[in-house]
């Protein structure tokens, strides 16, 4: 990516750090208070290693926005930041600055980047069919960002220095004394390409189906909500365009609920359920209009 593409899609990844937490009702639980403990929520001062993860994950999810850009519809943007919170403050790092954006591509994906962006893209949206199964699908993200997965990759393809260098620039940047080097950026931004055309180790994959189930559960969803995604998408055309990018970085989604079948007393665990599907239809009728 160039520098002048880069600071495009660097300005539009940072409307995402816009993105409020609105409060919503599931079921019995009552999430107008739940979401609303976010606010009490004391971010620390991060640290060395969680200030390198941000930066890495702005110049990721950047190049990510620089290949697919941002669905314009705030309403069916807020429902699914509500939708993403709600799951990610039911992870081990819920004070992140979780974003959540979904893309106007009509592939079937989505992505996560290191310090807390999500993105899913409208194609996979256009096929889920609750807020349990959406629950799920964001879960998964969630889990690759608590786990570090894709941190911890670009630290071992990229190396220590180039990643180094562009944690300190971005503080210099900040600072007023300097810009970061076009050189640094069209570095990182290539490993981030490299990475995610080449997807994460199976075991890695199969790791956050495992932690999204669960997630969804904690946040009151029926559990195998991601598993009936994932059915849903072993029911389609495996030599569908709009699959490719996923099976080309993803295991096949029969395999995946092989692994995820051996969770099955754990999930169970949750009880019965909602799979929320009357709110999922109509939040998301707004994408019927774009087929």
């Amino acid at each position: 990516m160039s520098a002048r593409g880069f600071v495009l899609a660097a300005a539009a990844a940072a409307l995402l750090a816009t993105a409020p937490a609105w409060p919503f009702g599931l079921g019995d639980l009552d999430l107008n208070k739940a979401v609303g403990e976010l606010k009490n929520l004391k971010t620390a001062v991060a640290g060395p290693d969680e200030q390198e993860e941000r930066e890495i994950g702005r110049v990721a999810a950047a190049t990510l926005l620089g290949a697919a850009r941002p669905l314009s519809d705030r309403g069916l943007e807020a429902y699914v930041n509500k939708v993403g919170l709600w799951v990610a403050l039911q992870s081990e790092r819920p004070s992140l600055p979780w974003r959540f954006v979904v893309l106007d591509d009509t592939s079937i994906n989505a992505f996560a980047a290191p310090g807390g962006y999500v993105l899913v893209t409208r194609g996979l949206l256009g096929k889920l069919h609750s807020e349990a199964e959406l629950a799920g699908v964001l879960g998964h993200e969630i889990a690759h960002v608590v786990l570090k997965h894709h941190l911890h990759a670009l630290r071992r393809d990229a190396g220590t220095q180039l990643l180094s260098d562009l944690t300190s620039d971005a503080v210099a940047q900040r600072a007023g004394r300097a810009n970061i080097p076009p050189q640094v950026l069209d570095a990182v931004s290539g490993q981030v390409k490299t990475l995610y055309s080449r997807g994460l180790d199976k075991s890695d994959e199969y790791a956050a189906d495992q932690l999204g189930a669960v997630l969804a559960g904690r946040a009151g969803y029926d559990p195998y909500g991601l598993m009936a995604a994932l059915e849903t998408l072993d029911s389609m055309d495996a030599n569908s365009s709009a699959l490719a990018l996923l099976y080309k970085t993803h295991p096949r989604p029969a395999d995946r609920l092989a692994q995820l079948g051996s969770l099955g007393v754990r999930l169970d665990a949750f009880g019965s359920q909602p799979d929320v599907s009357e709110r999922f239809s109509s939040s998301v009728a707004v994408l019927k209009a774009r087929h």
